[in-house]
């Protein structure tokens, strides 16, 4: 696995991603590519969504998860994880802690859902709560590691945890391998970097577009000021998208992979979960439809008259949440 060094940040690579699709296989789910026949008779074009609501723990988190712990040494990872994370990479890592039968500590936000909320308790993770912002939830993650000795799973910031996410995009090019355009969800990034670097090794004339709320424009921000810059707050329906700050390594991929990216107001969201409710009867939360409402607003167009793929990146949203969103549309 690659590294960083003082002066060059060492980028995941297509051997990377290869690797970790091989540690994931027996225990991951390799999502569909579905037909969105609702979004191509609107864009003139085959649109499809990659549904990672139906990976394991309801988001494609749980391939950096999984990616990461197998790599640890068994006797450091029998000493527990811990995981700093607004819901999803929380499952994801009691998840993951769970199969390898080790125990697990999340450190959650005070506003977190109570569908986040009780996904980590029902895979067995010891629940924290600390703050509102990504911020706070990491110090208090590294407060509890130091004093209780277990190893800190990063959300996004780390290359095997990039490499586990990068599996998306494998996956994408693998099962449409002229691909056109692929759009993906951008919070802290480890997302969007594995993706786009999977796609522009696996299948190059493709455009990688990253998508973020406009209440948290950390990537276009970084992107306009060449380097990552931290937002005085962040504020969106997409609450699993909220980071501060782009990883560093993240905006190292962005830079090289990355076409474009582009923000989408909070008025589209709902709309676009219920038109994968309706449609593909699929529930995505706000974070996960984002893509899906960056088509529906224009915001991201067809080229070429080729295939798009729209990343769902998760679905973990309670009943009331969805009663209160989908009316909206």
């Amino acid at each position: 696995m690659t590294t960083m060094s003082a002066r060059e940040i060492a980028l995941v690579t297509l051997d990377d991603i290869e690797a970790a699709a091989q540690t994931i296989a027996r225990v991951a789910v390799h999502t569909p590519l579905l037909p969105f026949d609702a979004l191509a008779e609107r864009l003139g074009v085959p649109v499809l969504v990659k549904p990672e609501m139906l990976q394991r723990g309801g988001a494609f988190k749980f391939r950096g998860a999984y990616t990461f712990l197998s790599r640890l040494d068994p006797q450091t990872r029998q000493r527990g994880v811990i995981a700093p994370s607004s819901g999803n990479h929380a499952q994801a890592v009691a998840l993951a802690a769970k199969l390898f039968g080790v125990p697990s500590t999340v450190v959650m936000p005070t506003t977190v859902t109570t569908a986040k909320r009780s996904g980590a308790e029902r895979l067995g993770a010891r629940i924290v709560l600390a703050g509102t912002t990504s911020s706070e939830r990491l110090e208090k993650a590294l407060e509890l590691a130091r004093l209780e000795g277990g190893t800190l799973v990063p959300p996004y910031d780390h290359p095997l945890i990039i490499a586990g996410q990068g599996t998306v995009g494998l996956e994408i090019a693998s099962d449409l391998p002229d691909v056109g355009t692929v759009v993906v969800q951008v919070g802290g990034g480890g997302l969007s970097a594995g993706v786009s670097t999977a796609i522009k090794g696996r299948a190059p004339s493709a455009r990688v577009v990253a998508v973020e709320p406009a209440g948290a424009p950390k990537l276009s921000r970084a992107r306009a000021t060449g380097r990552p810059v931290r937002l005085d707050r962040t504020s969106s329906l997409a609450d699993g998208l909220l980071a501060m700050e782009i990883g560093q390594l993240p905006f190292a991929h962005h830079q090289r992979y990355v076409d474009d990216v582009v923000t989408v107001d909070d008025a589209a969201l709902a709309p676009a979960m219920r038109l994968l409710l309706d449609r593909l009867k699929l529930v995505a939360e706000p974070s996960g439809a984002i893509t899906v409402a960056a088509l529906l607003a224009g915001v991201v167009k067809p080229r070429d008259g080729r295939a798009i793929v729209a990343v769902l990146s998760g679905g973990n949203i309670e009943w009331d949440g969805l009663s209160e969103l989908l009316p909206r549309a």
